[in-house]
């Protein structure tokens, strides 16, 4: 328990000590971008300005997982377990993602999001786990490609599919991924970044949560991830 209440303690002051300089490295360099108070002068400035809060919200991410993946694996998360509608969490991520959809141009399709059933799980957790599925499925689809999305409710379990149009990988390659820092290319192929810490995350918050994740591919015929929760 002691070692548990270290863990915690340590792990809280890293996390503000790594967030705080990063928000506001990301807070002023958005104001400049935006040429808030007034013009920059060459325009080679405010492009700087965006490449820095890019940057800057690429690193958070890292850090937020890094974090997320190390306080999984030591116990240290507590999680606060209720019943949570599945519309809501998606609208909150879908907003968070709301810039990478329109820049890759796909399309989520979740089918009637006023039949979502609740599920008994963690708020944050929840959103955590949709997020990195969603934003793995978005990274990976085709430009104007087409995620589907859908719940079922299974005598007491609930199980969330997000699937896309991607390249897949192979099915000998899905236990590999489920391993921090593992991607479904090598580093000398790849095309986009990350840490492949996503599907870790999302492994570890469904056994915290009493589910599980189970994922389906095949190359050239996309992915298709599937969580089970437990129903409220």
């Amino acid at each position: 328990m002691l070692l548990d209440d270290q863990k915690r303690s340590f792990l809280r002051m890293v996390s503000h000590e790594l967030r705080t300089p990063l928000n506001a490295v990301i807070g002023f360099a958005e104001i400049l971008s935006c040429e808030l108070y007034g013009p920059l002068g060459a325009r080679q400035y405010k492009e700087y300005a965006e490449h820095i809060r890019q940057s800057g919200h690429k690193l958070l991410t890292l850090v937020n997982q890094v974090l997320e993946i190390a306080r999984l694996e030591g116990h240290a998360v507590d999680l606060d377990l209720r019943p949570e509608p599945l519309d809501h969490a998606l609208e909150d991520v879908l907003e968070q993602l709301r810039a990478e959809i329109r820049q890759t141009g796909v399309i989520v399709d979740i089918g009637d999001e006023t039949a979502l059933p609740k599920v008994m799980a963690d708020g944050r957790g929840l959103r955590t786990i949709l997020f990195n599925l969603l934003n793995n499925a978005v990274t990976w689809s085709p430009p104007g490609g087409q995620i589907s999305v859908s719940a079922t409710d299974r005598s007491g379990v609930v199980e969330i599919t997000i699937s896309d149009r991607g390249p897949g990988v192979d099915p000998a390659d899905v236990p590999r991924l489920l391993r921090p820092f593992e991607q479904g290319q090598s580093a000398l192929t790849r095309s986009t970044h990350g840490t492949g810490l996503g599907l870790p995350i999302v492994d570890a918050l469904c056994k915290a949560m009493s589910g599980t994740l189970s994922i389906r591919s095949a190359p050239g015929q996309g992915l298709s991830a599937t969580v089970a929760l437990p129903s409220a």
